[in-house]
């Protein structure tokens, strides 16, 4: 759903209590870190869940693409992807496990475009197409750069150097051009996943009592959230992209971007 009307009555995004429930589907790009010290292949998990709730995963699909860029070149890293069972706080699904081979200095942007999946509860399809970004030896590279993805978020804040008690913001885009007044849900993965178990770890933090939290994008499809806490908080701009339909049903095409946030030291 988005709330175009708002847009010409925001400056600025605001952050926003939903009044429906808190848990989100989110698709997750996991990593033990998103600076990487040493050269090497870097263990990642794709699991689809409701992170901050610690709550219910749902199974995955293979997905369509899986690919990372870095220094602007593209690489397919389909081959990499192994099936998984991952072990949920409330149920097991299926999941895929992979490898990022990070060699040479700078960023590696990491895209995931699932297949679509259909949640009955809503008859509805949800595709959430994910990014995050690694770096190696501080050098950035790719950050910065729109992909080129049906629908994104452009981080206008390193991804992997945002600092807690500052600011995010993000830019959505759909076929490159801004969105306006859409609605980005945010999420903090509250039990980071072990990723030598596939299984769960224990939250470190609860649910929001005010439900979801919500940012509006700004006319110029910007927008910002205060960070409180360090560890990973995602962001999934819902129905941002433009294909709506899938084998007959409403098609919520999102765009999610994952970001690593640390204590000034």
């Amino acid at each position: 759903m988005k709330f175009k009307s708002l847009a010409a009555l925001l400056a600025t995004s605001a952050t926003l209590l939903s009044p429906v429930a808190a848990s989100a589907h989110f698709l997750l790009h996991y990593t033990d870190s998103s600076l990487i010290e040493r050269p090497g292949d870097v263990p990642v998990g794709l699991i689809f869940w409701h992170p901050m709730a610690n709550g219910h995963a749902m199974d995955m699909g293979k997905p369509e693409e899986f690919y990372m860029i870095h220094n602007g070149e593209k690489t397919d890293l389909s081959d990499r992807l192994q099936p998984a069972t991952f072990k949920g706080a409330e149920n097991e699904s299926a999941a895929y496990t992979a490898s990022i081979p990070v060699k040479r200095s700078g960023d590696y942007v990491v895209v995931t475009v699932p297949a679509p999946y259909y949640e009955e509860s809503e008859d509805i399809y949800i595709q959430q197409i994910t990014k995050s970004v690694l770096n190696r030896n501080t050098l950035p590279t790719d950050w910065d750069q729109p992909v080129g993805l049906p629908t994104e978020i452009l981080p206008l804040n390193k991804p992997y150097n945002v600092i807690v008690g500052s600011t995010f913001s993000g830019q959505v885009l759909a076929d490159g051009k801004p969105v306006a007044g859409a609605e980005i849900e945010i999420e903090f993965m509250a039990s980071e996943p072990d990723l030598e178990t596939f299984a769960t770890t224990d939250p470190t933090t609860g649910e929001m009592p005010g439900g979801a939290i919500v940012a509006i994008s700004d006319a110029n499809g910007v927008f910002t959230f205060g960070i409180p806490k360090a560890g990973y908080w995602g962001f999934a701009a819902l129905g941002s992209g433009p294909a709506t339909e899938h084998e007959g049903k409403e098609l919520s095409q999102d765009a999610v971007i994952w970001i690593e946030a640390t204590d000034l030291k």
